[in-house]
């Protein structure tokens, strides 16, 4: 009988420790003994999936697609033998990797770690801050906290956290030198800010109050950032124009260190905040305690206490396309 959960554990352990000896310590064998089994992986799925250099082994195309499912099915087979081992009683523990928006992060979650913890001490919350792409297999992210449009079936599942709006804004000392836009039109003579983030298209989304019709108007970027956080900033700072969850600039707005620009013209545009994670039919009890406690505890209102109430109701669990978030 072959072990193929074991020789996908050994090809994982290989790339992940750069070459066989390295992984043979972490596993027992020998690093010749890895090798054979790498190369007998190899000869069975008739592909090279790992390319040795002198230096560190490499995944080639198929590589990569067999370590990305491989690492799935083994995180699989570990939940489902906890499940079991558990039964009723199982207990939220473990290592939970949490990668979130910046400002959403800070702003949101931050503030309800203590209370998370307090409730799950055994789950070991592994935090990441960042605005970009995240492929969750890949980076082996269990949850997600992300902005999206329209949701399409995929092998990934997603929790509404919060509805908000994106805003056209700039601090009034940028519109004290340079004046303010009347028509967006009128960008064309400012510095409007944009984002480096794959994916993101350097378009803003405007309402022709005649027709009212929306359409998007590319702008050519006077600086590109990674971040929320450091558009924000540039904002603040009167470096320009930028276009920012409301979720993110709500209380600047409401403190007059930024105004919203061009609201006649703006259509709704709305982004969803969503908890995004690769569905199982027996969810990791810990990725299921963070999302539930997520849903409960924020409010789904908060990014717009002062705009007019967004639609918060169906699609709380939705499926996303692809792995990436």
């Amino acid at each position: 009988m072959d072990n193929r959960a074991g020789e996908m554990e050994i090809v994982v352990a290989a790339v992940e420790a750069g070459s066989f000896s390295a992984a043979g310590r972490r596993l027992g064998l020998s690093a010749s003994a890895v090798s054979k089994l790498a190369a007998r992986v190899e000869r069975r799925l008739g592909t090279r999936l790992l390319v040795r250099t002198t230096r560190a082994l490499k995944l080639t195309p198929e590589g990569e697609v067999y370590l990305a499912r491989a690492r799935a099915i083994l995180a699989e087979i570990e939940e489902t033998e906890r499940l079991v081992s558990s039964g009723a009683r199982a207990v939220p523990r473990g290592r939970l990797r949490v990668n979130t928006l910046m400002a959403f992060g800070e702003r949101f979650i931050l503030p309800l770690i203590g209370d998370f913890r307090a409730l799950y001490p055994e789950v070991v919350l592994d935090l990441t801050f960042t605005d970009g792409v995240v492929d969750l297999v890949e980076d082996r992210t269990d949850i997600a906290i992300r902005s999206s449009g329209a949701l399409r079936d995929s092998a990934l599942k997603a929790r509404k956290l919060m509805d908000s709006r994106r805003m056209l804004v700039a601090s009034p000392a940028y519109l004290a030198r340079h004046g303010t836009p009347e028509t967006p039109e009128d960008l064309n003579n400012h510095a409007c800010l944009g984002f480096n983030i794959e994916g993101m298209r350097q378009v803003w989304p405007f309402l022709d109050p005649v027709s009212g019709q929306t359409y998007d108007r590319p702008f050519r970027p006077a600086m590109l950032v990674s971040s929320g956080l450091i558009m924000r900033r540039l904002c603040l700072d009167g470096q320009g124009i930028g276009r920012i969850g409301r979720f993110h600039v709500g209380p600047d707005v409401e403190a007059g260190r930024l105004v919203p620009l061009l609201e006649a013209h703006r259509p709704e545009d709305g982004e969803t905040i969503h908890a995004v994670f690769v569905g199982h039919d027996h969810l990791a009890a810990r990725i299921r305690a963070f999302v539930d406690f997520l849903v409960e505890r924020l409010d789904p209102r908060a990014a717009n206490a002062l705009l007019p109430d967004l639609d918060n109701g169906a699609g709380n669990d939705l499926l996303m396309d692809g792995r990436r978030a």
